[in-house]
């Protein structure tokens, strides 16, 4: 990748989890080879039925930048992110991007968050910044979308407008202070478990405006199951979070002062070649 940080040259690996993607793999891919030609790209793709993983295994067959992580079943995007975190730490990239496999998020944005990656540990790509946008969201998907974000800031009291974002840059250092062995959660959850876990770990965290589009082809996987996931999850982790903190200001707890506020600025299987 062509991102620097001084004098190093970012190895990146863009992570692109896929189940049944077959229509809108091939343009995503073709858009992110252009907007970053040197990165390297892993398709996850939990044993799609409509034939994803094939799709991606004759891209890969013709270009050495893409490989493919065949994975047995469906486990959810958090499993899958995972497995992609840890083949990318094990092979040494600097940095690992996530971006979904519908054409919602738009690759031509990925050099902006790369770029933001420069001094930053975290990049979201985020909806609900000033200059960020969503284009063709029903008015209830946009309600659901900012209440939840109102409800994880205020709940967990963290200083980020799209905790739920999944546009989003690590740095690999970074990823592997978050002790991600336990993490279960999936789907808008598991963006706020990351999201809490590089805030209470002091991490710099940077959000940077994206134009989030609906997407084209397919129907989205977010049901009613994984939004119950991140409420329960989230009112659980607040009410933890709370009393931690509640805890240290008892007497005779150990003074909070003068420590650093967190910084905001606004593997498996072997892949196919």
């Amino acid at each position: 990748m062509t991102e620097t940080d001084g004098s190093h040259t970012l190895q990146v690996c863009v992570l692109v989890p896929t189940y049944n993607e077959r229509e809108s793999l091939p343009g995503v891919l073709s858009r992110t080879r252009a907007a970053v030609p040197e990165a390297d790209i892993l398709v996850l793709d939990d044993a799609s039925p409509d034939g994803t993983g094939e799709v991606a295994d004759a891209w890969a067959a013709g270009d050495e930048r893409v490989r493919v992580l065949h994975r047995p079943g469906k486990s959810g995007l958090g499993q899958a992110y995972l497995a992609g975190f840890a083949w990318a730490a094990e092979r040494g990239y600097d940095a690992v991007v996530q971006m979904d496999a519908d054409g919602s998020h738009l690759p031509e944005q990925l050099p902006r968050l790369l770029a933001a990656a420069d001094g930053a540990d975290v990049v979201i790509g985020s909806r609900w910044v000033p200059g960020g946008a969503i284009h063709h969201w029903p008015a209830h998907r946009r309600l659901l979308s900012r209440g939840g974000n109102v409800y994880t800031r205020v709940a967990l009291g963290l200083p980020v407008r799209d905790a739920t974002a999944g546009f989003r840059v690590y740095r690999v250092p970074a990823l592997l202070r978050l002790g991600l062995a336990d993490v279960a959660s999936q789907g808008y959850c598991f963006q706020v478990d990351l999201t809490l876990r590089a805030i209470e770990q002091r991490l710099r965290v940077v959000e940077v405006p994206i134009d989030f589009v609906e997407r084209e082809q397919g129907r989205s996987k977010m049901g009613g199951e994984i939004v119950r996931e991140a409420l329960l999850r989230v009112s659980l982790w607040g009410l933890r979070r709370r009393g931690s903190q509640l805890a240290q200001r008892l007497p005779g707890r150990p003074s909070r002062a003068g420590r650093r506020q967190p910084e905001l600025l606004s593997s498996g299987q072997e892949p196919a070649p």
